[in-house]
């Protein structure tokens, strides 16, 4: 019976589109997708998320806010992929910091068995570097990139400082991923 999903997940209004395709076991929790595709995409899981999938609301569970207990939303923490991913194709939205509003789709490319002496999660393609965390949403990105690229703006200078020198939009490290996803499988 095959044990892994391989999902790829793209962010929506990203031209050319960034995405990341990763191998993770189906008893993988929504709240450990989260930071693993946090980890693909190069974020720092500073902000709050939601998973949207046929209707069902998947994220944390906050005790202290009122409702809590007839809130519409599923504990991420205690659901798992297998419970609610059936078939190849599906498709499901992940939201990732509600201000900025970094819309993926999650796709199920398919179902394949265990590698024997492989560990997962995986990331096993991707394109493009993520958007630097707290630029303010996809369209202020790519309005930064047209100030980076252009030396003479009045912003250049202050906007090289915010985002670093060594921030390149084109550039993917499949290795440092990795990297990032073996700490925190070693972590638990």
């Amino acid at each position: 019976m095959a044990e892994i999903i391989q999902l790829r997940i793209s962010l929506i209004d990203s031209n050319p589109l960034i995405w990341r395709q990763v191998l993770i076991s189906k008893s993988t929790t929504f709240f450990k997708l989260h930071q693993i595709i946090q980890i693909a995409m190069g974020w720092k899981s500073s902000h709050l998320f939601e998973f949207n999938l046929e209707g069902y609301r998947i994220g944390i569970i906050d005790e202290q806010e009122p409702g809590y207990g007839n809130s519409k939303v599923i504990d991420a923490k205690k659901s798992t992929l297998k419970d609610l991913i059936s078939h190849e194709g599906e498709t499901f939205k992940y939201l990732y910091d509600f201000g900025d509003n970094w819309q993926h789709v999650v796709e199920v490319e398919k179902f394949i068995d265990k590698e024997p002496d492989s560990s997962y999660p995986v990331c096993i393609y991707g394109a493009l570097n993520c958007p630097p965390e707290d630029c303010g949403g996809i369209h202020s990105f790519y309005n930064l990139m047209k100030i980076l690229g252009n030396k003479k703006h009045p912003d250049y200078i202050e906007t090289v400082h915010w985002i670093g020198k060594n921030y390149n939009p084109g550039v993917f490290d499949k290795d440092k991923v990795n990297r990032g996803l073996k700490k925190m499988q070693s972590s638990r």
